[in-house]
């Protein structure tokens, strides 16, 4: 079984791909921007991602979404509905986490098939 690091480095890798699986963790690059803003932007960049490894978000089979702000959470379910492929929804869950960088408002995690 191959597993193929995308952008690996010494610390971290920017995804693993294994067994036809996407493994992948998304940041937003907008840091001054409200959460809904955050997670669209992060939403994206899973995008290019995917579509980097040959896969898109109908594949995508699991989310975790860390939330800083639990008020935050209408904000960021409005940029997730506006994203998510509503025939293909995956597995989803969103906790509340103190994050490493104070500015982010979100973090998602996914897991895709190619």
């Amino acid at each position: 079984m191959t597993i193929t690091r995308i952008d690996p480095a010494p610390r971290m890798s920017e995804a693993v791909v294994h067994n036809q699986t996407v493994y992948y963790t998304s940041v937003p690059e907008n840091l001054d921007a409200d959460a809904e803003a955050q997670t669209a932007n992060a939403l994206a960049v899973i995008d290019a991602i995917l579509t980097r490894v040959g896969s898109d978000k109908s594949k995508i089979l699991d989310a975790t979404i860390f939330l800083v702000d639990k008020a935050d959470f209408p904000a960021m379910n409005r940029a997730w509905d506006e994203w998510v492929s509503p025939d293909n929804a995956p597995v989803r869950c969103t906790v509340q986490a103190d994050l490493m960088n104070p500015k982010y408002k979100v973090e998602i995690k996914i897991i895709a098939a190619l």
